[in-house]
């Protein structure tokens, strides 16, 4: 049965990052639509509005707007907290949600609390110190042990814009727990020393309704691996269905 992906870009990047796992999912029949987030197609935008509900409006609009039911939404990285928000706010929209190598919200929180408090505070300092935007890191730091070769690294970087830095530092609201999506979350192996994963992460490994699956790749596996990772969508919407 064909399903509704939407797919959300994790920090710094658009749409674009999603095309080589969009135009494979396409050719399986299913509808894509990739999510350029407020703040993130253009580096020079005036972003000091732009917060994570700014990021979870602009999905649920898309959603409202182009009336799009029983849909899988994918989130990586920074936006497993959009994703998350949008699953809770829309349950009679979305079917299921997966998390791709993706911070959970939890209600109250922000990312940023997931990093050691010193991380933390150097975060917020960077922010500060870069007009509102969280600076995006180089091909160097990017393709260090994840499966990327130095030119789809610099595919990447040169593409990356800033991102907007008040999405990673306000709080995450949800009206039920996390627990109670239907979910699939995927581990990126590159990504973690001796396959641990964040206590967060791990501690719904038991909860029904969750799905663990893990691909050998690294933090950006829809550049890395996007025939197994399109392959894996495909077959959570064939569950899902």
């Amino acid at each position: 049965m064909k399903k509704t992906f939407v797919l959300i870009p994790g920090p710094w990047m658009g749409a674009w990052v999603w095309e080589p796992v969009a135009r494979r999912l396409r050719r399986r029949g299913h509808f894509v639509r990739a999510v350029t987030l407020q703040g993130l197609g253009t580096g020079d935008a005036d972003v000091s509005e732009v917060g994570l509900e700014t990021h979870v409006a602009d999905v649920l609009a898309i959603l409202e707007k182009e009336d799009l039911r029983d849909v899988v939404v994918v989130g990586h990285s920074y936006s497993g907290l959009v994703a998350g928000q949008v699953a809770d706010r829309a349950r009679d929209r979305v079917a299921h949600t997966v998390f791709v190598e993706a911070f959970l919200p939890h209600d109250g929180k922000s990312m940023l609390h997931a990093f050691p408090e010193r991380q933390r505070a150097a975060e917020l300092r960077l922010i500060a110190d870069n007009r509102g935007r969280w600076p995006a890191p180089d091909a160097t730091v990017v393709a260090e042990g994840q499966g990327l070769t130095r030119r789809q690294a610099l595919w990447l970087t040169e593409r990356f814009v800033d991102h907007p830095g008040r999405t990673i530092a306000e709080p995450a609201a949800l009206t039920r727990p996390l627990a109670r999506q239907r979910a699939t979350y995927v581990v990126c192996s590159k990504e973690h020393f001796a396959g641990s994963v964040s206590a967060d992460v791990s501690a719904m490994r038991a909860v029904p309704g969750w799905e663990f699956r893990t691909l050998d790749t690294g933090h950006w596996p829809m550049v890395s691996a996007p025939g197994r990772l399109s392959a894996l969508l495909a077959e959570v919407a064939d569950r899902v269905s």
